[in-house]
């Protein structure tokens, strides 16, 4: 059968390679890999009851649901009993409160763009901003402030 191997690799290579590419596109489909616990659909009906366009998504350590409410844009995390953890909705530059803003200028990242600014509603009442920032296209960072203003986190990332 495999007795001429350059024929084997003209007739069966392309087959592979083809079924490999099908199989890569089918990723994401199979990122889903658990069921959305019936608990986080229903914390997430009790806390939002107006939320609209839910879509989840499973973030290996939270369930995600993005969805619509009051003609903004959402993302709210639950564990897998359903305990609420976060809440992000995108915001405006003009939004960010004036301590954030000043804790941002005088930080060392004041001359990178701002590219996505998330108001993060966390349990207690605690608030915080994080600022997706970029230099250029290679240097990306996420940073975190608490409502004073203060730094917490700079984190890298690709997106």
């Amino acid at each position: 059968m495999f007795s001429n191997p350059k024929h084997f690799m003209k007739k069966y290579i392309p087959v592979f390679f083809v079924l490999f590419m099908a199989l890569l596109a089918s990723l994401p489909s199979l990122a889903q890999l658990r069921k959305i616990p019936a608990e986080a659909t229903q914390a997430l009906r009790e806390k939002y009851p107006g939320a609209d366009h839910i879509s989840w998504k499973d973030k290996l350590t939270v369930f995600a649901a993005s969805f619509d409410m009051d003609n903004q844009k959402y993302e709210a995390r639950f564990d897998d009993k359903g305990q609420w953890k976060s809440t992000e909705k995108e915001i405006t530059e003009a939004d960010l409160p004036g301590d954030v803003q000043d804790g941002f200028d005088k930080s060392k990242y004041a001359d990178w763009g701002k590219k996505n600014i998330y108001e993060v509603e966390l349990p207690d009442e605690v608030i915080q901003y994080r600022i997706h920032i970029a230099k250029n296209d290679i240097q990306k960072k996420n940073l975190l402030f608490t409502s004073e203003g203060q730094l917490l986190k700079d984190n890298i990332t690709f997106k």
